[in-house]
Parts: structure tokens; C-alpha cells; sequence
């Protein structure tokens, strides 16, 4: 009844002819007894809470009037949410795509651009949205004296503001989430985990099996208004919160990452042979009788890159080369397996990358491929695209060719084992099998070879932002029982030097022959992200000047090698840098200081790889018959529809694969905390805020924060932020970044996945 008498209320009000009427004369007009007053006071009353009508004097009411919209500039891009406290803040980012005027972009910080509350509408985080972009330009400040020198203080503008404002949703693209199933009576409800949506949903439908505190999957169905809950359909329960397996599964649902392949891309990966043909050896450069060699983590699965190298004497035949060495790095031809437009290769381009979470890899191509016959494993034949490239004793190329190519590999080294043969000494290798020593001299020569290519890249202006990782070990179970260390060294070096120097002489030959073709970009840093990172630096301690000149930069980076800090202070740094992206435009690569760069080495996990191995098959094609030619030429404008979807898949995955890994660290803490509660941990103080002291474990990369409401009571605390120090007044108490303290876990926010730490001692 409520809602049909809203209705009728808010036709009457529409009438082109309406008088303002009162409660009184609404009952005559739409003839409601006496008995249905209360439900006609409870309808206006709802019409006033929802802003669509107003009371004026007398107790009369009226259509809201409509406010006068400003004019604003136009723009399309993905509005983005995030909690802080209690509330939601919202941001804009427009496409890449989207031209903006110089009155906007001059007032601009960054590319984030502020969405008031009273703006984002009933929009979601992630949609896609079309914008107004206004000038936000607040009234002059009332002059004030000031109170310490008793001076006036000058009366000053701030500085105008870009904010946006919603006008249309056009997409959205996380239609499904993950939450807590919550029931009271008939009214059911679900919390979800990503705090970047709003606190509580609305069920219309729950699955028979669902009960309270379980984690479950909904859709979005409808969202009317933003001054209700959204509205969603449960679809899937996962189970109990601590269950195992479900905190991952919970992200899969979350990032939609796909665990099945449709029926007809496993079909057709059913289908494939994997027998080479004698046709196709036929087409090939054989390089079976060569010792080519891999070298991959100790769990990989999928071997990208096989490598040789020899070192070239002094013959005069090699001219400008003598003395220096011939690389051949061989990647898996994946494009001689997946062709354009198979269902195989659409479900490859949907999901952009294979996806590392921290129990499982979600691939972009079915196991028969990227764990088989694509997977360059050691005595089988496999067949690759390759980049020969000769260089001379200084590390310089002098000269590249790219050639299709059969190899059977004949040893698959792990890292551990190639740093160990490195630093095998020439009489331990002599003792060795011919087949072994011979490989073992050549992984030596080639370490030669990559000392020189990354002595060569960082004289060029590379940044060296490499730093030790951590890797959670998981039991039988899928729990987090151990964390062990990932040192970036001479093994990890040595691959890293091969894959950058490919992909740079494959960009600089589809650059050169002007073909459509995707690259790897990198934008140059914004200086003001620069600013922020330099007073990060000198608070603890270093000595930066203007690190919009590189030289200085790298002197940071080089000064704060091996010091605890180095890893906190890199990924400072990664996050004030721009994020690598795809593009059809061969713009350079800021962080490894390269003009020309794509990807070329990993077509079983990027679709990007694949993309450019079909433009150097075309390349290679040219002069030959049409009906022989058969690698389709790119378009353009696919090219970059392409740049862009894989672009954001990347960046699904990139947090994907983080939300896991911080879920298991979590885990881990949690685990080692019941098991020694008195267990103290050596951390690393990398910030401190109004909020607390915010740390990282020195020997697990582990952030968290001391609050400082949890910090020894009976002393009153100050924070100077500019100085990142906080201290007492009645004591010798002072903590600033840099400084390492010991403490100890005092409780877990499952909800905004934090670890929070008190003092220990």
C-alpha cells in the first residue's frame, strides 16, 4: 500500500496545474479514510526522506525543485572506491584514450581525480563510468590573525580543484562478490570482504545450504537508489571462513579468475599433435645437437626460455664481433600451435596472463600446452622462435636475427642449482660428465656475457629496483606453515639480462619495419611522486637531491643496497613510479631506460608475447606466396583494443596474485603466534602517521601498524609527520623511520587484511 500511495502522491505533485496541498487536503484529493491517514503520513514522510518532495510553510508540500546542474567537461574512464574509517572515498581515472583540455589537466595532481560523495551516484568499484569534470574552486579564506605573532596572516585562494561528478554508468564488470552470509529472522543480508564496497547487501535469493558466518558468492541484481542497499542473488556457497582452501577461493570468485576451459577450447587442445612433423623440421634451423639449457624456479611447470651461448674467438670471419659471444635465446612457439581466431585463441586473449595466486596457477593456456608441448623440458624436441644476437667483449650488440628453430634441451637447471654450478671451480668441473661440464662451462661463459649486458644497462640508466622477496610454503592442507627468502642473485641475473636484451632487439626490429605491433611501455615518473619518495628518503636518513635526474636517483638506489631499509624504500619508489602498461606506440621504458621494448619471451603466460611472436612469423613470411603467408597482418585499431584489455588483465592479476600472497602471510603470523604467543619479531619502522607506527618485519617483508592507541599508556604521544617521528614529553621516548624496534603480533583485521603489531618489551 506505502508504495502505490507514494506513487499516486508523486503524480498528483507532477500535475502541471498542482496547488501545494496538506496532509488534510491529500486524503480529500486521492479520497483515503480516516482509517488510512497514518499510511498516508508514513508515504510523505518516505518521499521527503528520498528528496523527492519538499514541506513548505503550513504543512503544505511540493516537488523538490531541480538544482541547475553545472556544465562540465566530458569523460569516460573507471571509478574507483576505497575505505577509509568508516566511509568511502571515490576517484576517477579517465582512459587512456580520453582527451582532456588544458584547463583541466593544468589543475590536475595526478590522475586521480576526486568523486564527491554527493556525486558517485549509485556506482560501484571498478564500473566504468561517463563523467563531468568540474573546477572545484573554494571561496576566499576570512583573513585571520595570528596568534603567535600576532601578525594577520595573507589572505590566499587554494588552489582549484578537478572533482567529478557521475552521470552515466557504462559498464560493470564486477557484477559477482564475496562476503559473509548473514541471516536475522526473514531479512538476509551478506558483508562483503572487499571494504571498497558498501558495508551491507541486500539478499533476494539465498541458496537452501547458505547458514550465518558462511562465506558466499552473490550478483549484483539492481541498485534503485544510494539511499538504499545495493540488492544481489547469492550463487555459490564456499563454506566456513577458516576452512582450507577457502580464503583463495574466495579471491577467485572475487577477480572472476576462470578454473575451467570451455568444452571447445579443450577440444581443440585435445586435437593437437604432438608429434613434429618432418615437414616442419624441414622449415626450421636445428639446433638439437647444441647444449641449449633452461633455468626456472624450483616448482615452475612451464619453461618460456631456453638459452646457448658461445664464445667467439678471434676469427676474422666475425669482424666486428671477434672476441666477444653469440647468444641464442629460444622462446616456445606457441603461435605455431594457437592460431588466430580459434577458440583456443579468443579464451587466451579473455584472460590476458596466466595468473600466479599463492596455491595454485590459473593459466592462460590449457595444461596439454603450457605444461606440455609448449614447455621447453629437457630431452624432448621442442619448437621455438629465437633471437641470435651477437655482441662484442664490451656487452654491445652488433648484430640480431630471428629464425624459427627445433631444440632438444639438455638440462633443466633450478635456480639454486645454477647459482651453485656458477661457483663451481674449473677442477671440480673437470670431474664432472662430459655432457655436464661442457654445460657448466657455458652457464660460466654466459654469466661472463650478462655481467657485461647488466654492468652496460645500468651505465645507460637503469634503475636497480631487484630486492629480496619472500615466498609463503604451504602444507598438504594449503596452510601457511613457513616463509622462506627469494635472493635475487647472479642466476636470477643472468636470465633476467638474456629476456631484456630479446625483447629489446625484437622491438627494435618490428619499430624498425614499421609493423603493427604491441610494446612494453613505461612512462617517465611524474616529479612531484619524486618529491614525496626524496622526502620519504630523507627521513631516513639519505642525502637526495632532484631525482628527476637519473644519475641521482640510481646514487639512492645504489647507497641504500643491502641496508634493512632497501626493500621498504623500493617499493616506495615502485609505487611512486607509473605502472607499466601495453601499447600500439613503441613509447620507451623509464625504468629500464630503454627506448625500444616489448614482450617476446613469455608467450605461455602473456597474450602479448604471442602477438609479437605472430608479427616476427609475418616478418619472416614476407616475399613468400599469399597462400603460403598464412599469419594474418594486425589491425591497428584491434591492436589497441587488445594494449588495453591485457593491460588491465595484468592488473587483476597483479592483485589477485597479492591478496593471496597477503591472506597466507597472514595466516602464517596467526599460525606462529598461537604456536609461541611470546614469539618477538625484529621490525623495521618505514612511517609514521597520526594513526600509529607503521612497520615491516625485517626478516619476512611483513608490514603491519602499532597504533598508537595500543603504545604504553600514562604518557601522552606527538607525531610530527613532516619528520616521521613520534615522542613523548615526559620521558626519553622517541621512534622515527628507520629505526628497528622488536615487536610482537597483537591481532589480525581479517577484514582490511592488516597485522597489527604492539611493542614488544
Amino acid at each position: 500500500m506505502s508504495k502505490s500511495l507514494q506513487k499516486a502522491i508523486e503524480s498528483v505533485i507532477r500535475e502541471p496545474d498542482y496547488q501545494p496541498l496538506n496532509k488534510n487536503e491529500f486524503a480529500r484529493k486521492l479520497q483515503i479514510s480516516s482509517d488510512e491517514r497514518i499510511e498516508l503520513r508514513q508515504a510523505l514522510a518516505q518521499l521527503l526522506k528520498k528528496g523527492l518532495i519538499i514541506r513548505l510553510k503550513r504543512g503544505r508540500y511540493a516537488l523538490r525543485p531541480k538544482k541547475k546542474r553545472t556544465a562540465g567537461v566530458p569523460a569516460t574512464g573507471t571509478i574507483f572506491f576505497r575505505r577509509r574509517d568508516e566511509s568511502l572515498r571515490a576517484h576517477f581515472i579517465a582512459d587512456a584514450d580520453c582527451p582532456l583540455p588544458d584547463s583541466i589537466l593544468d589543475a590536475l595532481r595526478d590522475d586521480r581525480i576526486l568523486v564527491p560523495g554527493r556525486y558517485t551516484g549509485n556506482t560501484l568499484n571498478r564500473d566504468r563510468v561517463r563523467v563531468s569534470l568540474l573546477l572545484d574552486r573554494p571561496p576566499e579564506r576570512a583573513k585571520k590573525k595570528n596568534t603567535v605573532k600576532g601578525k594577520p596572516s595573507r589572505s590566499r585562494r587554494s588552489a582549484d580543484k578537478v572533482v567529478a561528478r557521475v552521470e552515466e554508468i557504462l559498464e560493470r564488470p564486477g557484477s559477482h562478490f564475496v562476503g559473509t552470509f548473514q541471516k536475522n529472522g526473514s531479512y538476509s543480508s551478506l558483508r562483503p570482504d572487499d571494504p571498497a564496497l558498501p558495508r551491507t547487501i541486500d539478499l533476494i535469493e539465498v541458496l537452501p545450504e547458505a547458514r550465518n558466518g558462511l562465506k558466499v558468492v552473490a550478483q549484483f541484481a539492481e541498485w534503485e537508489s544510494s539511499q538504499r542497499n545495493p540488492v544481489a542473488r547469492m550463487t555459490e556457497v564456499l563454506g566456513k571462513p577458516n576452512d582450507p582452501g577457502v580464503d583463495i577461493m574466495s579471491v577467485i570468485r572475487k577477480f572472476q579468475l576462470p578454473l575451467e576451459f570451455p568444452a571447445a577450447v579443450q577440444a581443440e587442445a585435445a586435437a593437437i599433435d604432438e608429434a613434429i612433423s618432418p615437414a616442419e623440421l624441414g622449415k626450421r634451423e636445428d639446433w638439437r645437437d647444441r647444449d641449449v639449457f633452461t633455468i626456472d624456479p624450483s616448482d615452475a611447470k612451464d619453461f618460456d626460455d631456453a638459452i646457448h651461448v658461445q664464445r667467439i674467438d678471434n676469427d676474422p670471419k666475425h669482424g666486428k664481433a671477434a672476441g666477444g659471444w653469440e647468444l641464442a635465446v629460444h622462446i616456445a612457439d606457441v603461435s605455431h600451435y594457437v592460431e588466430p581466431g580459434t577458440a583456443m585463441d579468443k579464451e587466451a586473449i579473455a584472460r590476458g596472463n596466466s595468473v600466479y595466486l599463492a596455491d595454485r596457477v590459473v593459466p592462460m593456456l590449457p595444461e596439454k600446452l603450457s605444461n606440455g608441448i609448449c614447455s621447453l623440458r629437457p630431452d624432448v624436441d621442442r619448437l621455438t622462435q629465437a633471437v641470435i644476437i651477437r655482441f662484442n667483449v664490451h656487452g654491445k650488440a652488433v648484430s640480431e636475427r630471428f629464425t624459427s628453430a627445433v631444440i632438444h634441451s639438455k638440462r633443466r637447471y633450478t635456480y639454486e642449482e645454477a647459482l651453485i654450478a656458477l661457483k663451481l671451480p674449473t677442477s671440480e668441473i673437470d670431474q664432472l660428465p662430459a655432457v655436464e661440464a661442457a654445460i657448466t662451462r657455458q652457464l660460466q661463459e654466459a654469466w661472463r656475457l650478462a655481467e657485461q649486458l647488466r654492468k652496460r644497462r645500468f651505465q645507460q640508466g637503469a634503475l636497480d629496483l631487484d630486492f629480496t622477496e619472500v615466498k609463503v610454503v604451504l602444507d598438504e592442507k594449503g596452510r601457511a606453515r613457513d616463509i622462506v627468502k627469494v635472493y635475487y642473485d647472479e642466476s636470477h641475473q643472468l636470465i633476467e639480462e638474456f629476456m631484456l636484451v630479446a625483447n629489446e632487439a625484437v622491438a627494435k626490429t618490428t619499430k624498425n619495419q614499421m609493423v603493427p605491433c604491441l610494446y612494453r611501455i613505461h612512462e617517465d615518473a611524474d616529479p612531484e611522486k619524486l618529491l614525496e619518495f626524496r622526502d620519504l628518503a630523507r627521513a631516513y636518513g639519505y642525502k637526495a637531491g632532484d631525482l628527476t635526474n637519473r644519475d641521482l636517483l640510481q646514487n639512492l638506489l645504489r647507497s641504500i643496497k643491502g641496508k634493512p631499509e632497501e626493500h621498504t624504500l623500493k617499493i616506495a619508489l615502485l609505487k611512486s613510479l607509473k605502472r607499466a602498461a601495453y601499447s600500439v606506440q613503441p613509447i620507451g621504458h623509464y625504468g629500464l631506460s630503454k627506448s625500444n621494448y616489448t614482450h617476446f619471451t613469455s608467450p605461455i603466460r602473456r597474450y602479448a608475447d604471442l602477438v609479437v611472436h605472430r608479427v616476427l612469423r609475418r616478418l619472416s613470411q614476407r616475399g613468400q606466396r599469399k597462400d603460403e603467408a598464412k599469419t594474418p597482418a594486425p589491425k591497428i585499431s584491434r591492436l589497441t583494443e587488445i594494449a588495453k584489455h591485457i593491460s588491465e588483465t595484468e592488473r587483476t592479476a597483479a592483485s589477485a596474485e597479492q591478496e593471496t600472497r597477503r591472506l597466507k602471510l597472514m595466516e602464517y603470523m596467526l599460525w606462529v603466534s598461537q604456536e609461541k604467543p611470546d614469539k618477538t619479531f625484529e621490525a623495521l619502522i618505514y612511517d609514521i602517521k597520526p594513526l600509529g607506527i607503521f612497520v615491516e618485519l625485517t626478516d619476512l617483508n611483513i608490514k603491519g601498524l602499532i597504533r598508537k592507541d595500543d603504545l604504553p599508556k600514562g604518557e601522552r604521544y606527538f607525531v610530527d609527520t613532516a619528520l616521521k617521528e613520534i615522542s613523548t614529553s615526559g620521558s626519553n621516548f622517541l621512534l622515527k623511520a628507520g629505526d628497528t624496534i622488536q615487536v610482537r603480533l597483537r591481532d589480525i583485521d581479517h577484514e582490511r587484511q592488516f597485522i597489527n603489531f604492539e611493542l614488544a618489551g
